[in-house]
Parts: C-alpha cells; structure tokens; sequence
C-alpha cells in the first residue's frame, strides 16, 4: 500500500517565462509503500532538499501533486496543512531541534502537548519510546547536558510520539561521529521494523544509506535510478558506492 505518492513535480524558482528562472525539480515521479525506509541520494544541488521540502508540504511545487495516505497535500489552507503535519508527519533533523529549556521528556512529550492528549497517555508513550531507545536513564536532563547521539534519539522518539503516517529525516547523521552515526541508522531501522513506520531519509551519507531498503538518486533535479538492498548491509554498501561513481560522484 503506498503511503506517500508524488506525481510530476515540478518545481521553478522564479517566473518560468522569465530570463534566469531556475527548474529545481522536473517531473518527479515517486511512490513510498507502507513500512518502507527509503534513501534519497544525489550530488550537492541536485534537488534533494527542494523535493522533501515538497513531500513534507513545507513547500509548495509549482505543478504536480503529492498525496499522503491518499490526502492531496497542497489542496488544504495553512490551517489544515499545519494540523496535518503535527499530526501525520514526524520530522528529525541534521541540527537535532531540540529546546534547550525543556528536558528530554518534556521535548518528546512536546507534539503531544500540543495535541491536547492526557497526561497518562503522555507518560505511557514516553516511557515505551524511552525503552525502545535507551534513553530512560537521561529522561530528566537537558539537552546541553547530553551527547549528539542521544539529542538525536531524543528527536527520533519526539518524531513518533504522535504516531505519524511516515517520518521524514534530513541529514540526521550530519553533526554525529561515526559510533552516534550507526546508533541513529540502527534506531531508523527499528522504527521501520518493529513500528512499522515508514522512514524518508535525504541523505549524503553512503553508510546511513547502506542501512535502507530502497535508494533513489537524482540528478539536475530528475531521478536518475535507483537501487534496491538485495543482500546483507556490507555488500550493499559497496553497491551504493560504485553506482555514486558511475552517478558522477557525490
């Protein structure tokens, strides 16, 4: 079942008639199935960026349509668009986005707060996320005062808190060293797992790639090819690097 579809998009910085007019995107065509972990791979102003802008509904294409869970994203006011992301979407970030003034409980807990739910369903889904990304013991510290690595479970366990339809992760190893890198890969991997979540990753990063089941490369703003995980992680990872090559580098 596909949970998140885009259909030619298209997408033109300035008047597409006028002289300097930049097509970012042209004619993507992309479908994402329930519980799947896809990658997005592609050399530096490729497009990347601009297209999960677009599927996340942060941006507007300029022809074209995406639905999600079979709702036309670019159809709804503000109002609506915005209610729907809070509750459908899941975002984790290269920066971690975490509030400083709040804890690590109270900033997962935080889409819930806005949400309105009770406290008990709060502290139930808490601890159950805190579990399943051993992160119970720092609960009641401050992201200041904790490592890249667990701000970025942290924001993983914010981004399910409200159960969403499909988490959309931007560089999220992109400030972490390589041991933080593989304990957010693999925390992604659990979430599409035992979940059942799907996971949009936009990535420059051959190794958080290698932990996806389906890569999509794109280039001059069109998909270029792609690439699915037949074989264990180490392989594939050699397969990602040497389709890279042929792509022109990264």
């Amino acid at each position: 079942m596909s949970v998140l579809e885009a259909r030619n998009i298209v997408k033109v910085y300035g008047k597409a008639e006028a002289e300097g007019a930049t097509t970012a995107l042209n004619g993507i065509q992309l479908s994402v199935t329930k519980g799947e972990f896809l990658a997005i791979m592609g050399p530096s102003g490729s497009g990347k960026t601009t297209l999960l802008n677009i599927l996340s509904g942060i941006d507007k294409p300029t022809s074209g349509e995406v639905l999600l869970g079979g709702v036309m994203l670019h159809d709804m006011d503000a109002n609506s668009l915005a209610q729907f992301r809070r509750k459908q979407l899941g975002f984790v970030f290269q920066d971690f986005n975490l509030l400083d003034s709040l804890t690590v409980k109270e900033n997962i807990m935080l889409p819930m707060i806005l949400e309105k739910k009770s406290v008990s369903e709060m502290e139930e889904k808490v601890q159950e996320l805190a579990g399943l990304f051993e992160i119970e013991d720092i609960l009641h510290k401050y992201p200041y005062h904790i490592s890249g690595g667990q701000q970025q479970r942290t924001a993983v366990s914010r981004a399910l808190v409200n159960d969403p339809q499909i988490i959309y992760a931007d560089e999220p190893t992109g400030n972490l060293d390589s041991k933080s890198s593989t304990t957010i890969m693999e925390c992604l991997e659990k979430v599409v797992k035992e979940l059942s979540t799907t996971v949009l990753l936009v990535t420059h990063d051959v190794f958080a790639a290698s932990y996806c089941q389906r890569i999509v490369f794109i280039r001059d703003g069109a998909i270029h090819s792609s690439l699915e995980k037949k074989s264990e992680r180490t392989k594939f990872l050699d397969e990602v690097m040497e389709h890279l090559t042929l792509l022109g580098g990264n």
